[in-house]
């Protein structure tokens, strides 16, 4: 008799622990760069943390750090997927055709891509509109250099960059018409050794004041050596240095987003969605503008930024020509989604080519 209740109450006890191990939803994370970058890859992970929090023992997380666009990719989530995952998020812009190869794979496994545009029944996409914080950070950019020079560090020659210099662009001369860009490409989204020489070369140039598209804080120490630059803070804070180089930042957050989806899985009610959410929504944030900015630029930002989030203003609002002079929009028009989802030609007034 013992033994007998003894083996019903291992087996019941079994039985709840593979429920619960059935009900656990597994989440999965693939990251371009390491979790400690101080910029793009510390805010997903900022998410994926977020996700835990609110979700407790429902959901189990897990994600792979420093994963090459290309063929490992693919390597990656397919692991993950036979590891049990039924959501990945990948969240690199080269990560895209691995993300819709391997999810014809895993018809049951949901996936969400970050920055791109190819979807599928089992595949969303997901952005920001970095662009309107580029907005605001070439009207500082604009008031406060001394040199009119002002640098631009591009990861890759992709429209969600080339988005960003022209918005940066167009908010400087605005407020300054004096101003020119000066363009570095590093080919990479997180090498210090490469950031921190184009930051250099950007200030031997004459710069004074440095954007950058790349995730680590290497530009913003470059910027601190130099003595007399300052720089923004990219995809996070990086408000280690606002005693320093750092007036203000773009801040990606992803974890309403991120919690969004890990629920819509776990409710059963997920589909597939294109989401491109800017200041408005909360997915793009603005640091903190530091004592350094003058009281009045200071006010002439946040006043940008407000009239962007309620979207009294959009930052491509014509006229604006392009780089060959060409009407790209008229007085009072606004650039449509879709030019800006594809763009690829820099407007009138910077100078040099975008690389092929």
């Amino acid at each position: 008799m013992k033994l007998t209740k003894l083996l019903t109450s291992a087996a019941l006890a079994l039985g709840m622990a593979t429920g619960a191990m059935a009900d656990t939803t597994k989440v999965g994370f693939v990251y371009v760069g390491p979790v400690g970058d101080g910029g793009w890859t510390y805010e997903h992970d900022k998410g994926r943390l977020a996700v835990e929090a609110e979700f407790g023992d429902a959901v189990e997380t897990t994600y792979v750090e420093n994963v090459a666009e290309g063929p490992d990719a693919e390597r990656v989530m397919t692991q993950m997927a036979l590891s049990g995952a039924k959501l990945i998020f990948t969240t690199s812009f080269g990560f895209m055709d691995p993300t819709i190869n391997v999810a014809k794979k895993f018809p049951n496994v949901k996936f969400e891509h970050a920055t791109g545009y190819k979807t599928a029944d089992n595949v969303s996409v997901y952005s920001a509109r970095f662009y309107e914080g580029r907005a605001i950070q070439g009207t500082i950019a604009g008031r406060m250099t001394k040199s009119n020079v002002i640098g631009y560090i591009g990861s890759f020659p992709i429209p969600e960059v080339i988005r960003g210099i022209n918005s940066a662009y167009i908010h400087a001369k605005k407020v300054n018409p004096d101003v020119t860009f000066k363009i570095v490409w590093v080919y990479t989204w997180f090498d210090p050794a490469k950031e921190t020489d184009a930051a250099k070369a950007l200030i031997e140039q004459g710069a004074d004041v440095i954007l950058q598209h790349t995730d680590s804080t290497s530009v913003l120490t470059a910027a601190a050596e130099a003595g007399n630059v300052i720089g923004f803070g990219q995809a996070s804070d990086m408000a280690e240095y606002a005693d320093g180089p750092r007036v203000s930042s773009i801040i990606d957050n992803w974890a309403p987003y991120y919690i969004e989806r890990t629920r819509a899985v776990i409710d059963g009610t997920w589909e597939t969605v294109n989401t491109w959410d800017g200041i408005g929504r909360g997915m793009v944030g603005i640091g903190e503008i530091t004592d350094k900015v003058p009281a009045d630029v200071k006010a002439e930002a946040l006043a940008l930024k407000a009239s962007i989030a309620s979207g009294e203003y959009h930052p491509f609002t014509g006229p604006i020509n392009k780089q060959d002079g060409s009407v790209w929009l008229k007085d009072g028009e606004t650039a449509d989604d879709g030019t800006l989802a594809g763009m690829g030609f820099y407007v009138e007034g910077i100078e040099g080519d975008i690389p092929s």
